[in-house]
């Protein structure tokens, strides 16, 4: 399909400045760029992003041996350009205002008031151009006594109460807080800012005026507490943890099976009782300590073990056959690699091959890097996949050229370290 034919997105009329790193602004403007806006990503010459050298794992070459490209940064930098400017520099400076200057949308994550330095912040771009919208990543926001710290997600998951609801109870084996197995934070983060700078968009329709976005990974490290955070500010009580079982829901966790576990997700009576009958126990249904979910939970240390005694006695597919039948939700726990085998999600086209640029090629990159598909599924304006994760500085001459640059000047600033 010629470039002309591609599908552009909702936002193609978009540029987007990228200043970020590591995952949670990277996965913001990885959005915005399936949604088919132009995004330049700004990168430190020689170094890149942090998370191109975080690794094993790598992607492999067509030989199956493992390349410099790092697959943590290929999960978050797609459909984007890559340019590399040294920021300390007072050229670097003004390339990236020449950039600000013809772009909608800035995302930044550096430390508080890091950028003022440089001339870089809201209110220096905001004279510059008034409709930027410019949002702000930052691990505890830009106010209060703990702005200046540094974030992280790992962090965040400490502090916001999130491990302490994440994991089994002390007193069984392997008890104790944990962290969610991908930095769950992070990624709400950039979520929650795609969205807020969508929102901002649609105001400037009318203001015809940019602003500034505060993003925190605290804030929506304790947003995303969600039932939790409600449960406890309105009750008092502080929720522990209690490994795949639900504080408000029962049977609502995984249960043995003779081949190894499956999960039960049942949330109303009449799913009770149809796994009842399918389980061949009608009287659990009938039995007033379980007649309502409400008296389930009450009663699970009961009713719960009674259930694993039963569940033990036929195999994982064997009950997801049965239960399916019944309108029951239950399934498998899956590894990641049976993950990507379900039918399901074949039938749905979530793995993506990404065709590396002849120039990524030259740099050490394998000919098409695989991903994970947008889940954004939009019938006019669908997502699309333009790029591969660029190699480090792979369009600098491009985007220079674009803003003017003459070839004999880019070599200058080559020359001198500046991109």
């Amino acid at each position: 399909m010629s470039s002309v034919n591609k599908p552009q997105g909702a936002l193609s009329h978009l540029r987007v400045l990228d200043l970020t790193r590591v995952l949670a602004g990277p996965w913001c403007t990885q959005m915005l760029a399936d949604l088919g806006a132009d995004v330049i990503k700004v990168e430190r010459p020689q170094a890149g992003d942090d998370t191109r050298h975080w690794g094993p794992p790598f992607v492999p070459d067509a030989q199956g041996q493992p390349t410099s490209n790092a697959t943590y940064f290929a999960s978050c930098n797609r459909n984007k350009r890559s340019i590399t400017i040294d920021i300390a520099n007072p050229q670097g400076q003004a390339l990236i205002r020449q950039i600000a200057l013809r772009s909608d949308v800035l995302v930044e994550n550096f430390k508080v008031g890091g950028l003022a330095q440089y001339q870089l912040d809201y209110q220096s771009l905001k004279e510059l151009n008034p409709r930027l919208i410019y949002c702000s990543v930052t691990g505890f926001g830009q106010n209060g006594p703990y702005a200046e710290r540094a974030g992280y997600d790992l962090m965040i998951q400490a502090m916001s109460g999130m491990m302490s609801i994440t994991g089994r109870p002390d007193d069984v084996p392997g008890g104790g807080p944990l962290r969610v197995g991908v930095a769950l934070i992070d990624l709400f983060t950039g979520t929650y800012a795609c969205s807020a700078i969508l929102a901002a968009i649609e105001a400037r329709h009318k203001s015809n005026t940019g602003q500034h976005i505060d993003m925190a990974l605290l804030d929506v490290g304790m947003a995303i507490l969600a039932n939790q955070a409600s449960g406890y500010l309105n009750t008092g009580g502080v929720p522990l943890r209690q490994g795949n079982s639900h504080p408000s829901l029962v049977p609502y966790q995984d249960f043995d099976t003779a081949d190894g576990a499956m999960l039960l997700a049942i949330g109303n009576n009449g799913q009770f009782e149809r796994f009842c009958t399918a389980a061949q126990q009608p009287q659990w249904s009938r039995d007033p300590l379980f007649a309502s979910n409400t008296l389930r939970v009450k009663n699970r240390d009961t009713l719960v073990p009674a259930m694993q005694a039963v569940t033990k006695t036929k195999t994982t597919a064997q009950w997801v056959v049965l239960l399916e039948k019944e309108g029951v939700p239950c399934g498998p726990i899956n590894d990641i690699g049976q993950a990507f085998q379900d039918e399901q999600v074949k039938a749905r086209g979530l793995v993506i091959s990404q065709d590396c640029s002849d120039q990524a090629i030259e740099q050490g990159a394998p000919k098409a890097i695989l991903g994970v598909a947008s889940p954004m599924r939009l019938s006019e304006t669908p997502t699309v996949v333009k790029r591969a994760p660029p190699a480090l500085g792979e369009h600098t001459e491009e985007i220079l050229i674009e803003l003017g640059v003459e070839k004999e000047a880019i070599n200058d600033l080559r020359s001198q370290g500046v991109v």
